[in-house]
């Protein structure tokens, strides 16, 4: 049987999985070759909070002339030499955001058909390319992303409003390199790996509507200021779509994504002596509610061997949202996490950890947190009651309380959510 502890294996397994989406090992085998450059220059541009490690794995790559900008969060850089790194606010665009995407831009002005555009984009770019559409401000962009933020909207919604206020996303960007070849290489940390939602699309088609936009809008009662409501009600705020002829020459590849990362967790899990079983790599809803069925499924296996018997280990990925309604700590890791544990009610054969595979959850630098069969006994003894601080949003000042922060600092990679519920053998010494 296995002697690892279930904590140790949890995190070895949760580390599997981001080294798995590491761009050194993901950029080289989708590196253009010289000969599909020719005369033309190589441009690279890329935002997310793993780009700048995308471009420093291009140019370890790349022994010819090439030249960029990239831009990343606050703490993500990584040294190069020939492309420009900047850093931004995520998950609340800032000023420095701004004036990047604006440099992005001027950029890509004027290439020749022989020119090649490398296109670097990772989840994050969304806030990290805040520049707003014509009649709109930063300070438009910022009101509308908290209220996004705090909705309960799923990210494909909230990146469907985000591409409508947009000068870049929705395949502006692609657009404006024409009439040079534009390759995009997608690092995925959304549900389904669909291209236009990571980082709200900036180099893709877009077949989602103004009236799209507005309609999640009014589904989740967002308040959005006046001159927000008017570019999208006057439709000025359509996106690139499906046809056009200034993306005929761009095309993307899908070099890391949520699946290959838990198949990666699983390799480890089974070498352990655990029964691996992925439940899904897109699982979405309320944070807290996705708890409650993935301890139903945890408890099915403990107490009935059903759909697999312990030891085992069930993984999911995807991207759960949180309605806020509390003051706390929050972040849907830490909040399906805390879920799960209340649901489990300290069964003694399941541990568990969730985690961001990007190091954040929420707006705390904490990845996530790991879940023991006495956290909640620990709790109570510590004067925390858990469906409390559920209530108030506070996972992430449970779980700190307990020492069972999951702390990366910056991996500077992002294939989502990463969750792993592991069921020890019954009479388990």
């Amino acid at each position: 049987m296995p002697q690892e502890t279930p904590r140790v294996l949890l995190r070895r397994l949760f580390d599997a999985a981001v080294a798995s989406a590491q761009p050194a090992l993901c950029i080289p085998p989708y590196m253009p070759s010289p000969d599909e450059i020719g005369t033309g220059r190589l441009i690279v541009i890329g935002a997310g909070k793993a780009s700048a490690a995308m471009a420093r794995a291009v140019e370890d790559h790349w022994r010819g002339p090439l030249s960029g900008l990239v831009v990343t969060r606050y703490g993500y850089a990584v040294p190069c030499e020939r492309i420009e790194i900047v850093e931004a606010a995520h998950p609340v665009p800032d000023a420095a955001g701004l004036a990047a995407a604006e440099r992005m831009l001027q950029l890509v002005q004027g290439l020749q058909p022989q020119d090649l555009v490398l296109c670097l984009i990772s989840g994050g770019g969304s806030s990290l390319l805040p520049l707003p559409a014509p009649g709109l401000t930063l300070d438009h962009k910022q009101e509308v992303n908290r209220e996004l933020l705090k909705s309960g909207a799923t990210i494909s919604e909230m990146n469907c409003v985000r591409r409508h206020l947009s000068a870049i996303k929705g395949g502006r960007l692609a657009a404006a390199c024409h009439p040079a070849r534009v390759l995009t290489l997608l690092l995925s940390d959304v549900p389904g790996d669909n291209p236009i939602d990571i980082a709200s699309g900036p180099t893709v088609a877009d077949p989602t509507t103004c009236e799209d936009a507005l309609a999640i809008i009014r589904r989740y009662g967002i308040q959005v200021p006046p001159a927000v409501r008017e570019v999208l009600e006057s439709g000025r705020g359509e996106s690139v779509k499906p046809g056009d002829s200034r993306l005929a020459r761009a095309s993307v590849r899908m070099i890391a994504t949520p699946q290959m990362a838990l198949e990666a967790a699983a390799a480890v899990a089974r070498k352990a002596g655990y029964t691996p079983c992925i439940l899904g790599d897109a699982l979405e809803g309320e944070a807290r509610e996705v708890g409650k069925v993935l301890a139903s499924i945890a408890l099915q296996v403990a107490e009935r061997n059903q759909p697999l018997p312990a030891p085992c280990v069930l993984l999911s990925g995807g991207e759960t949202t949180v309605t806020v309604h509390g003051n706390g700590r929050g972040g849907r890791n830490v909040e399906c996490l805390l879920s799960i544990g209340i649901a489990l009610n300290g069964h003694p054969r399941i541990h568990g950890l969730a985690g961001d595979t990007d190091g954040v959850d929420g707006q705390e630098e904490i990845a996530g947190a790991y879940l023991a069969p006495d956290s909640l006994a620990h709790a109570w003894a510590l004067g925390i009651k858990p469906r409390d601080s559920l209530a108030n949003n506070d996972g992430h000042g449970f779980f700190e309380a307990l020492g069972d922060s999951v702390i990366t600092g910056p991996t500077l990679t992002n294939v989502n959510d990463f969750r792993a519920l592991l069921i020890e053998a019954p009479n388990k010494n």
